[in-house]
């Protein structure tokens, strides 16, 4: 059963702090209360993040049946299960009884098949009926007692969920990532490792931040070495994989369709992947002969990034908390058969991309911490903050 036909709450309503809308001067920051009124930052929960596309994992996460792991989203606690008929479900995490937390490990694998609540003992299938609920009366319908279901999609191996009733349209999605995520073989790959970054900031200076290479260079040393800083025409060196650019991007998406798109970026003279010294990190994945000079970037919706080497892949996870508490996950990529310790070393792998992203929670905190003053003024975007100007654009559109 889908969230939103269950209960009215989850309706718009009119906007708590409105009349913060209208004060944005064009081409500048969002002001302050965007970052800083908890009243606005739940209407944006309601009005604009649940009813998007959200990516929560890997489907390698779930291989087999019964497989889970858990995890969360603008505080929603969300189970997400491989069912006997091997379809990828993503539950609500709350027993319908009495409310409490079902599932309390992070992964695992479901015992005979089932859930069974802690506090009560109800008992869920994988597929999140309710197969048992103790000495309940004898006209109980236990078929309307099943755990609440998000739409659930699994696009090139990446697991996406939407809390709408009538949820967007993938049309945009399944275009950028079948010319992108599909080539790098994203769906044969596994998940090599993941780590979760708590950033006591507002969640949209978290992606404004990732959506812009403006602060590479004072802030990102060890990325700037190899990387370059925008993102510039499609490079024509890949042996023999031809990534397609697509911009269906914030605004350019069409009405009903979630918002998606796929670019290409260089690497630096003599580099070839994401690692300390540009040299390659682990066995090529997809379409991939050799390595292309370069890099792609993807992005989902209003809070999945995503980066594909030839060698490895990002999965980066922006998760809103509270007005200003973010989580901000990252998760590794590597092919289905490569080995730890021997097709690649962890350590090799992971470095740039812990030591860039401890960065970024260092400068987003700081970013937060300046913009609660009662003093601030939001300043002009610069042009290599281009795509962090739609970003804003789009959200302010959507919220109006």
């Amino acid at each position: 059963m889908s969230v939103r036909r269950e209960s009215a709450e989850w309706s718009p309503r009119a906007a708590p702090g409105q009349q913060a809308l209208p004060a944005q001067r064009a081409g500048h920051a969002l002001s302050r209360e965007f970052y800083c009124d908890p009243a606005l930052f739940e209407h944006e929960v309601r009005r604009l993040i649940l009813r998007h596309w959200h990516c929560v994992g890997h489907h390698s996460q779930v291989r087999e049946p019964g497989d889970f792991f858990t995890t969360s989203f603008c505080g929603e606690p969300i189970l997400v299960v491989r069912g006997q008929d091997r379809a990828v479900r993503a539950l609500l995490n709350v027993c319908r009884h009495r409310g409490s937390r079902v599932c309390t490990q992070e992964s695992g694998h479901a015992r005979g098949g089932m859930f069974v609540c802690p506090y009560h003992a109800w008992s869920y299938g994988l597929d999140g009926r309710l197969r048992a609920a103790r000495h309940m009366a004898e006209d109980f319908d236990r078929a309307a007692h099943g755990l609440k279901s998000l739409h659930t999609r699994v696009v090139e191996g990446l697991i996406f969920v939407s809390f709408a009733e009538a949820p967007l349209g993938l049309e945009h999605v399944e275009a950028a990532l079948a010319g992108s995520a599909r080539l790098y073989g994203w769906a044969e790959a596994k998940v090599a490792h993941r780590e979760t970054y708590p950033v006591q900031a507002n969640w949209k200076l978290a992606v404004e931040n990732y959506m812009e290479c403006y602060h590479c260079g004072p802030a990102h040393e060890e990325y700037s070495r190899f990387h370059l800083y925008a993102r510039p025409a499609p490079l024509n060196r890949a042996a023999g994989v031809a990534i397609e650019e697509l911009d269906y991007f914030a605004l350019r998406a069409r009405p009903g369709q979630e918002a998606a798109d796929s670019a290409r970026s260089a690497l630096g003279e003599g580099a070839v992947s994401g690692s300390e010294d540009g040299q390659p990190l682990a066995p090529l994945m997809g379409q991939f002969s050799d390595y292309d000079g370069g890099m792609t970037f993807f992005d989902v919706g209003l809070t999945s990034n995503f980066l594909a080497y030839p060698d490895h892949g990002l999965i980066y996870r922006f998760i809103p908390n509270s007005v200003q508490s973010t989580d901000m996950e990252v998760i590794w990529l590597v092919r289905e058969d490569a080995r730890a310790g021997s097709d690649y070393e962890l350590e090799r792998l992971t470095w740039l991309w812990k030591v860039t992203s401890l960065a970024d929670k260092r400068i987003i905190e700081l970013n937060q911490q300046g913009v609660n003053s009662r003093f601030y003024v939001p300043g002009p975007y610069t042009p290599m903050e281009q795509h962090t100007r739609r970003f804003v654009e789009w959200i302010l559109a959507e919220l109006q």
